[in-house]
């Protein structure tokens, strides 16, 4: 007996991980609510379907929400939010409209460079795949990255050519038959936009001798780059450098060491900054944990708080500590793993205000201790994962915080990663 096909079916939204889904649970890739799915699997586009601007995507992993308008856009950003409080039934008493970051705004990016047969390709992973694709445009990161791509495959290319040249008579450089073969070549690239321009690490790159040097030196130049970076095995190392590379971080000029996180937009991170000086604003002693550079314990102090800033990467505890003392502010750095050793209650009673920044695992052993220290009037939570937030904010809303508001945040645009910025209070 033949099987009736499912009849055409409405998208109604998208899943967590860019999927669209009918009311029946049919999965499509590539649609926009209110498209219909149609029995033999093909899409009729509705209301909310617009066309891709980029020729990679479908291609590229790095989106997956390109085919939304932006009033789709911003309704998947706010739901994934809403959808983690929902799920540990927090209460929260203000859901903000999201902010999205607009096109063209990503100032850091990781890319991966390969090479076969003399040929180089610079791109992003196909999705679900470990094939490469060759990336010619990209609407997500800054422009200025995008305009390197050609001169950095042809650096590569002229380094892989100067690599077989330079060991033609070494054994593993011939075929069977004693023909010269090109060497190959894979590299992690990043790239990050500071004061100074473009700085770019290479890691995975062999580049040995003073010609390959040269190079690489002619082509910084050139290019105007403010650093360039190699990691050839043995940890990255300065190759151009003609300045100390810095990022303003609260209107502080903060020194960047190589490969350090940064929010992934700048007027994200305004969005994230701003509401958490709103509300600790008169905050006299706050704790910022898992402080990073100081993205938000420079703009706390200077709107007058006494800072605490704590992290465990001693590189970034380095450039926050003495960005600190040369701008002459309120805050002490602290090198600590809040990880291994989180701040304990009598530590916490000194503050009236905490903020916590941690990454994608969350600060489950950090919140246990604020929980059992119950001192701490108010708390922003910062947050790059919605699902480990939502476990972390249900122990402070069980010990008596009451969720009070949530700003959903998309810096990576089109894509299913969201970030938030959340704000507990303990009413006394």
């Amino acid at each position: 007996m033949t099987e009736t096909p499912p009849a055409a079916e409405e998208i109604l939204r998208i899943a967590a991980k860019g999927d669209g889904i009918t009311a029946s649970g049919r999965f499509a890739w590539g649609v926009a609510p209110g498209d219909m799915l149609l029995a033999d699997g093909s899409i009729e586009p509705g209301p909310h379907h617009v066309t891709p601007p980029c020729r990679h995507f479908g291609q590229c992993g790095g989106c997956q929400l390109q085919q939304l308008d932006e009033e789709s856009l911003a309704h998947f950003v706010e739901t994934r939010v809403a959808n983690a409080s929902t799920s540990q039934e927090l209460g929260a008493e203000v859901l903000a409209p999201p902010h999205l970051s607009p096109p063209g705004s990503r100032r850091r990016a990781s890319l991966r460079a390969e090479s076969s047969a003399g040929r180089v390709v610079i791109g992003f992973r196909e999705a679900k795949s470990h094939r490469l694709v060759e990336v010619i445009e990209c609407h997500v990161i800054q422009p200025e990255f995008v305009a390197l791509l050609v001169p950095l495959r042809k650096l590569l290319i002229r380094l892989g050519q100067h690599q077989s040249e330079s060991g033609k008579g070494r054994k593993g450089n011939r075929d069977k038959q004693g023909k010269h073969v090109h060497a190959r070549m894979a590299a992690d690239i990043e790239f990050a936009m500071t004061e100074q321009g473009v700085d770019l690490g290479i890691k995975g790159l062999k580049a040995e001798g003073l010609a390959a040097t040269e190079l690489i030196l002619d082509f910084a130049k050139e290019n105007g780059l403010a650093r360039i970076v190699l990691d050839q095995g043995y940890g990255p190392e300065a190759i151009w450098e003609p300045e100390p590379v810095t990022v303003m971080l609260g209107g502080v000029q903060v020194n960047l060491p190589t490969g350090a996180f940064l929010q992934a937009t700048i007027d994200g991170e305004e969005a994230l900054v701003g509401a958490a000086c709103e509300w600790l604003a008169g905050a006299a002693n706050v704790a910022d944990l898992f402080s990073g550079l100081g993205t938000f314990a420079f703009a706390l102090a200077k709107q007058g708080s006494r800072v605490l800033a704590v992290e465990g990467a001693r590189d970034l505890h380095q450039a926050c500590k003495s960005a600190a003392e040369r701008a002459q502010l309120p805050l002490f750095a602290m090198h600590r793993d809040l990880f291994r050793n989180p701040l304990l209650a009598d530590e916490l009673a000194k503050f009236d205000a905490i903020l916590l920044d941690p990454p994608r695992a969350g600060a489950r052993e950090q919140v246990e201790r604020l929980v059992a220290a119950g001192t701490v009037g108010r708390i922003v939570y910062i947050s790059c994962n919605p699902s480990s937030w939502s476990r972390d904010a249900a122990l402070l809303v069980e010990a008596g915080y009451r969720l009070a508001e949530v700003r959903p945040v998309g810096q990576f645009r089109w894509s299913t990663h969201v970030e938030l910025a959340s704000y507990f209070i303990r009413d006394q």
